[in-house]
Order: C-alpha cells, then structure tokens, then sequence
C-alpha cells in the first residue's frame, strides 16, 4: 500500500491565456492532513478543482490512491473516495438540512447505506439532527460549514478536499469546524485543506505546501514553515 493517496506532478492549469497554476508538484500522506496555504490568487483553489476534476488539467499528471485521474471526471473522482467541502459551502439552500444529505446518498451509495450514513450524521452533527427539516439556506455559515462536511462524508471517503473552511465564520465557529478536522483526521481520513489563514492550517497540519503566483514557493513540516520568512512573502507577493 502505498503512503500516499495523492500524488500532484508538474501540474499546470489554465483559464484561456491565463496560466494560474504552474507546474508544481506535491502529495498527500495517507492519513494526513496537507495544508495548501498562500493569499487570495495563489493558485491553490484553481489546484484544487483541478485534482476534483471540475477544471481540466492543462498538462501534468493527478494521482489519486496510485490510479492517475488526471482526465476523470468529478463524478468517477468522488466515486473513487474523495469527499469534497467547496469554497462557500455551495448547500442546496431550497432544501432542507436532510435533503441535502439524501441528494448526496443517493448518489454515492444504496439506499440502505446512505440512510445509515445520514443517521450516522445527524449524530456527528448534533445542531443538524435538531434542525433536519430547516431549509439549509437559513442556517448560519457555521452550519451550513457541518453540513459541507456531512455532505461530502455521506460518500464514505478516504481523502477529503477542504476550500478554505474558515471563510466568514465566527472565531468560535472556525474553532469547532478546525476540531471536526482533527477529529476527520484521527479517524483515518486524509485531508488536503486549502486555507489563507496560514496559523489556523500550521497548527492541524502534517505538512504544508506555500504558494505564490501559481507556483510553489516551499514546503514541509509546520515547524519548518512556523515563522519562515518564505511564508509571510508568499502572502505579500499577492
């Protein structure tokens, strides 16, 4: 088995002329969680989407549990294992907290199992079993952040894609959703986090990965980065 369960090399991603990610390369440990940090523009939701499938991959190679998924499509890479929780939380706001676990059962599992699996949320989730029938659309962001989370467990999954969990949440709410991430974490389920709040990344992480311009400007352990000089100029070079 391999100690990786994804694998980024030389990956380039591009939006007409514009070049947005450039050739950079990284991997996720099995078990681990990796924080992809950088400011606004950096390249890292565009890396993101580009291992999720959502945007095409202009050249390099995506490697998912040791199958390369470089041309596969979103549906076929959440099939494969990967749980994804988008920047904005994108919750079906018309639907209720329930029906939106049910939406992403029946997609990934039988009946059955996805029944099981949304019983199971609603007791990881205390706040989303008591309002299971409220529109998803009048939760506060905090919430409508679990049931992201929720939604993207409902597939069961090995890796989870997380983009940038903490927008616009309350301090103590960005505290509880960071405690989920440990907690996913401890539980066997790898995570790649995209995140500018680099403090919040550096204290879950395993290894971090710092962009700038499309690029990667360094990478390794938060103890390497904590302080580095190549981090905070990765944030200015915005």
């Amino acid at each position: 088995m391999s100690d990786t369960v994804l694998d980024v090399e030389a990956l380039d991603v591009r939006y007409g002329p514009v070049r947005a990610v450039r050739g950079i390369s990284f991997d996720v440990a099995r078990g681990g969680i990796t924080a992809l940090l950088g400011a606004n523009g950096a390249g890292k939701s565009s890396t993101l989407m580009a291992i999720a499938g959502v945007v095409p991959v202009a050249s390099g190679r995506v490697s998912l549990f040791g199958q390369p998924t470089t041309k596969s499509a979103p549906d076929a890479i959440v099939r494969s294992g990967v749980g994804i929780c988008p920047e904005g939380r994108r919750v079906f706001a018309s639907l209720s907290v329930e029906e939106n676990l049910i939406v992403a059962g029946t997609a990934l599992a039988p009946a059955p199992v996805a029944a099981a699996r949304r019983d199971e949320m609603m007791q990881r989730f205390p706040i989303l079993g008591e309002r299971r029938r409220q529109l998803a659309g009048l939760l506060s962001g905090g919430e409508q952040q679990m049931l992201a989370v929720a939604r993207a467990l409902m597939g069961a999954p090995k890796l989870l894609l997380m983009d940038e969990p903490s927008l616009g949440l309350a301090p103590q709410m960005v505290d509880t959703i960071f405690s989920i991430i440990e907690e996913l974490q401890r539980e066997g389920i790898s995570i790649l986090l995209v995140e500018q709040n680099a403090a919040l990344a550096l204290e879950v992480a395993s290894h971090a990965v710092v962009m700038a311009n499309g690029e990667i400007a360094g990478q390794g352990t938060p103890a390497d980065l904590a302080g580095d000089t190549l981090l905070k100029s990765a944030y200015l070079a915005a």
